[in-house]
This record gives structure tokens, sequence and C-alpha cells, in this order.
């Protein structure tokens, strides 16, 4: 496929097939400057000296390594197999009409165009094509912006319209690739990311996602490219999009579908940025030399009120606005005087303004102060303005760069305010020209994220059914209790009892009070909402109360012994996503989990490291360190546990829908975890 994509994206021959928007392609050909052959195809339009028209494929003087189809939907699968008979390299379906319009006339074309097209690769239907700026080709019927590029990163698309958008950015995100996807009936965004990846030109990725064709080829799409050391940033619709499933555990209301896609971008080391405008900003960090190597930044510049802008705008973001080094710090003072108060974000104030040496001298020392990036906050006057003593301050701030271990950055608070001439200047020195400071901002986060992602080896590894389970049917919760405890969940001792009080009130008496007595049944998912658990029974007539008021709610009861030594109660749960499969979900449990929503959610690969990391990110972590004289609770004992269920959830891929285990109580060191309440749901099978 890589293969037959190069001769399609880089072709030496074009056939262009229609009428008007086909003539927008020639234009956009020679505005590229693509020195190929461009065949024009029509059944109707006359040829002339300047342009000659063949009426069908078959008439071309040789098959071309590239075709662009503007013509009715239903004529398409006639060309595509003409095409492919003539031995073409692929195509692009602008015609729209196909799946997209989800009828049946639709679906048939769709069919119909995958048949005729037989190995030939093709983007779309409903596709705007691709402008390659490396090579010199736009099968593009529209405008084209840009230069041609050496180096540049590739963004792929499945919106025509944000496509032209990134295009027409104002931002010199230097773009190597445009290319747009449309149904991703033949290409999907994943083919074209295993291009990029194979190309040494592109230096990153961005992607515009409406949706995930192929959860497990993104997924070794996006192994590969950290394995080529390709970064990929993505913008991604659908945030506020609910899942369609129905859940009936805390572990599926708190997984949402869009949360898992979150979830998917952190652990596989992919920026999910919010907007295309951060989008920019973070391709041209990762285009000047990739992701960063932590989240420390040094934010400088000549005003109080940027500086306090700065330190605000990122209040919400991880990166780390650490202390200036004393010696770093000792050495600004004597270069900036008394006057100068030497912090983070640091306001140099104007007394070095036209004083360049100093100004290079203070650089080179805020450059080397052991920050990941250096930001210089600056905004320069509009185009037609005299310019020259900002350009001037900015020169020496990249004078000052060369050898410094740090990734230099000049950032403009409003987006408009850094020209053209500026940020390619930059740009040619190495330094990032980021544009807006909520997105600078954001952008730097983004990038330390995924050099965090990369450092730590974080990986993602799916484990997805056949096909996702529907219709499920709970275990009762002593059921569900033993399977767990068959691969290791601690469990309470327990006895099922006909729900005769006698039974029961010997029941509790064999395992000695204090005992928890509970209705049971399959269909008592939520007990403790209908009154069906009596806790800290402490005698035989306390148990026969109790038993007398629960046998009315159910056939059976549990009794079992009651776990009082508790630090905390957390929530342990498996649920699958219909796209990304089986996810570990770990939580504040108990009464907790609705109150405080506190919860960390993973994919596989599971491992106890990765479970101990997520665990120790809850807010509630603190009471399993100790808290206020509290004694710690048994950490490892916890991890294991949910070691074992991820190891249930395994080998019962085919079958689970949800499991939830809410609370395990985790006791002290040293004395161990118990699930004292489990709901498995299954899809019936063997």
């Amino acid at each position: 496929m890589t293969a037959s994509l190069k001769r399609l994206l880089a072709p030496r021959s074009l056939a262009l097939i229609g009428g008007a928007w086909t003539d927008a392609v020639l234009t956009a050909s020679r505005v590229i400057g693509y020195e190929g052959e461009i065949w024009r195809i029509h059944p109707n339009r006359e040829s002339s000296l300047a342009q000659r028209y063949y009426r069908s494929v078959d008439e071309l003087p040789a098959a071309p390594d590239a075709a662009f189809i503007a013509a009715p939907a239903r004529d398409v699968p006639a060309i595509s197999a003409a095409l492919a008979r003539r031995g073409a390299g692929g195509f692009v379906c602008f015609a729209s009409g196909f799946s997209e319009i989800a009828t049946d006339e639709g679906e048939r074309l769709t069919q119909a165009l995958l048949k005729s097209a037989a190995d030939l690769p093709f983007f779309g239907p409903n596709c705007y094509g691709f402008i390659n700026f490396f090579d010199g080709v736009a099968l593009w019927p529209d405008q084209v912006t840009g230069v041609r590029r050496e180096r540049g990163v590739a963004l792929i698309c499945q919106s025509g319209t944000l496509a032209l958008n990134l295009l027409f950015n104002d931002r010199s995100l230097p773009i190597g690739y445009l290319l747009t996807v449309g149904n991703q009936t033949c290409l999907a965004a994943e083919d074209l990311i295993e291009l990029a990846i194979s190309d040494p030109r592109v230096t990153a990725i961005g992607l515009y996602l409406e949706g995930v064709r192929d959860p497990q080829r993104l997924t070794q799409a996006a192994t590969r490219a950290r394995a080529a050391g390709i970064p990929i940033a993505v913008v991604k619709s659908g945030r506020t999009e609910t899942a369609s499933r129905t859940v009936r555990t805390h572990t599926g209301a708190l997984s949402g579908a869009d949360a898992v896609f979150d979830l998917f971008c952190r652990q596989a080391g992919i920026a999910r940025c919010e907007s295309l405008a951060t989008l920019c900003e973070t391709l041209k960090i990762l285009h000047c030399g990739g992701p960063l190597r932590g989240r420390r930044v040094l934010a400088m510049g000549a005003s109080g009120g940027d500086m306090a802008m700065a330190a605000d705008t990122a209040r919400h973001l991880e990166l780390d606005f650490a202390p200036i080094p004393a010696a770093s710090a000792a050495r600004l003072q004597e270069i900036l005087g008394e006057r100068v108060q030497v912090s983070n974000p640091f306001d140099f104030h104007t007394h070095v303004w036209f004083d360049y040496p100093r100004q290079r001298l203070m650089f080179g020392v805020a450059q080397r102060a052991g920050f990941d990036a250096t930001a210089f906050l600056l905004d320069c006057p509009p185009p037609g303005a005299d310019d020259s003593a900002y350009v001037r301050v900015i020169e020496e701030f990249i004078a000052a760069l060369p050898g410094a271990p740090t990734r230099g950055v000049v950032a403009s608070s409003l987006p408009e305010s850094l020209s053209a001439a500026t940020r390619e200047r930059c740009l040619a020195a190495g330094v990032v020209p980021l544009q807006g400071q909520r997105e600078a901002f954001e952008a730097l986060d983004l990038a330390a994220a995924i050099g965090a992602a990369w450092r730590e080896r974080s990986e993602v590894r799916l484990l997805r059914p056949g096909v996702v389970p529907s219709a499920a049917q709970a275990l009762g919760e002593y059921q569900a209790k033993q399977a767990l405890a068959a691969f290791g969940v601690p469990v309470p001792r327990a006895r099922l009892v006909a729900s005769t009080i006698e039974a029961a009130v010997e029941a509790a008496a064999g395992l000695g009070f204090p005992v928890v007595i509970k209705a049971a049944g399959a269909i008592l998912e939520h007990k403790s909402d209908l009154g069906g658990v009596a806790l800290n029974i402490r005698t035989p007539a306390e148990a026969r109360l109790a038993a007398t008021r629960l046998a009315s709610l159910a056939d059976t009861l549990l009794v079992e012994e009651m776990v009082s030594d508790g630090v905390v109660e957390i929530l342990v749960g498996m649920s699958v996503d219909p796209q990304f499969g089986q996810l570990l979900l770990l939580g504040a449990g108990g009464v907790l989990t609705e109150l405080l929503r506190d919860s960390v959610t993973l994919l596989p690969p599971f491992s106890a490291a990765v479970i101990r990391t997520a665990i120790s990110r809850l807010r509630i972590f603190p009471l399993l360190q100790g808290y206020r004289g509290k004694p710690p609770g048994d950490l490892e004992a916890l991890v294991q546990l949910a070691l074992d269920v991820t190891r249930y959830a395994a080998a019962h891929l085919e079958r689970l829908t949800e499991l939830d285990i809410n609370p395990v109580i985790v006791r002290p060191a040293g004395c161990g975890v118990v699930a004292v309440d489990a709901l498995i749901r299954l899809a019936s099978g063997e």
C-alpha cells in the first residue's frame, strides 16, 4: 500500500476527469509548479490548440499515476474500473452521493466503487483531495497557498473545509502534506499516518478526526510513529457526544466515549488539542525539535502585565514555572541591577531595551538556567509600523541561543502580533514562533506530555472482543465474588442461605460476629439504594431482625464477615468500549464514587507499575499513604487485586460487558484488601 500511495502522491502524470472542478485542479497544479503530464478527460468538451480533451480513460496515451474524478456518482464505478484496467496508480474521488448520504443507492454505489477499483488506492469519495508541497503536486479543487518544502508536517483531515482552514493559516506552519480522506472508503487516516512515517521529510503529523475507523490500526500506527520519532497531534470533534450504550455500573458511567479517546491519546503519547489554533502551535514546536524533554518552562519579557497573564493563562496546565536556580538568578541580578526582581515568570523591565550587549548576556544566562523551554513573550507592531526595535530584541534572543540546552520560543499574546517575516526568521534559526498566549502555553504543555509518554515508554495494546457483547446477564453477588476469587481476588468469608430467618442467624454465628447480611439476587444490582444491606450485625438478635426485613426483598440472603479495619474504600472496575475494548477503572469507592468522581482509567497493557502510578494520581491517594495519623493502606495488595481483575477480564474477553467491585476495602499495610461487593455482567455463551 505504501508503494502505491507514493506513486499516487508523487505522480509523473495526472488525469483530470470532469468539468469545472477539474479546471480548478489544473489551476492549483500550475500554482504549485507541477512539472509532469496533465491529461484532461471530458465526454463533451471540444479540444483546442491549447487543450486536448480525451473522451475516456481508455483513450489516454498511458496509464496515469494519479487521477482526479469529478464526475456524477453514477459514472464513477465505471471510471475507476477503467483506471484499474489501464494500470493507474490511484485516484481522488471528489464526487459525492455515496455512503455519506446514508441511502440504499449511496451504499450500492459505494460497493460498486470498491469492486471496480480493485487494488487501486483512492481518496474519498466525497473528498477534497491532497496537496504535496514536497514534490509539487496539487490534486486540489481550490486555491493553493503556501510554498514548497524540504521538511514539514503532514496534515490529515476528515473534513475538506477544515483542511482549507489549516491551509489558510497565517501562523507559518510548515506544511509538507495536506491530505483529506472523505468517506475513508479505501484510504483511511491510519493508512496516511503510515505513509507519513515512511517519509523522512515529515517532521510531525497533525490530524483532524471525526471518528476512528480502525482503533487497532490507529494504535499500531501511533506505535510505529513513536518508534520513528514522529510525534502526532490531533483535534477530534465529538467531545460532547454521550455514549450510546446503556451502563448499569459506576465503572461504565465514569468511562464515556470521549474520555476513552482522551485516555488513548495520553497513553499512546498523542497530543490532543482543543482547537485548530492549538494544533498549529503544537505542530510548530514538534517540527522544531520534536517533543519537549520536560515541563520546566521559563517565561520572560519586559512587561509585568504579560508575566501576570502568563501565570494565569497556564494555571490549569501541568507546566512547571520553577524558580530560576540561585546561580543563574544571581548572574541575572548582576546584569540587570537591583531594580529588577528575578522570578519566574520573569519581568526584566525595559532597562536593557536598547542595550543590546546586555540583552544578549541576559538571554544567554536565562537560556542556560536549566529549563526545558525558554519563552520570550513579545508582541510586535502591525505591518506598516516600525517594528525594528522589537525585531532587534528577538534577534538578540536568537543570537544567544546556540549551544543552550533549552527550546527557544518567541510567543506573542495576540496571534496577529508576530509578523510573517519575524516568524520565518525565528523558524530559520530553530526558534519556535508561537502566536496567542493561551495557545502557546497549551502547545508547550502538550509537547511536554508527548515527551513524558515517550520517556516512560507508555504504550497501548488493545484487548478487543471479536464482537462487542450486547445483551448480558448479571451474576449474583456471591457468584461474582467466587468467580473473581478463582483469579486471586480476596473476598470475605461468606455463606449463601435460603431466606429463612434461622438459617441466616445460624450462618452469622458460624462466621463469627460482626457480620453483614445482604439481600442476594442478580436483579438487585444496587442493593444499598433499596435498603438491601444490613451492616455491623453483632448479635443473634440483630441478625434475626435484619434477616426478617431483608427476606422481603429476595429469596436468598448473603451473610458475610464484616471488615472493620478499612483505611480507604476504592472502586476497581472493567468496562468494554465499543471501539477501544477493555478498560480498567480505579477510583474513590463506596459513597464517595458519585460524590467525588475521582477516578483514573487505563487501557492495556496493565502492569503493576502502571497501576501503581495511576492510583497515585487519585485525589484520595493521601488516605492510602496515611492521612493525619491514620495508618497507611496496603497499596501493594490493592495493585495485585487490580491485576487479578484484569486477568479475569482477559480470560472472559468475548463475554464480559461490565465488572464493578465497589468497594474494595483497603486495610492497613500488610493486612491486605477485600472486595466486599461485586457485580459482573456476562453475555450469553459457553
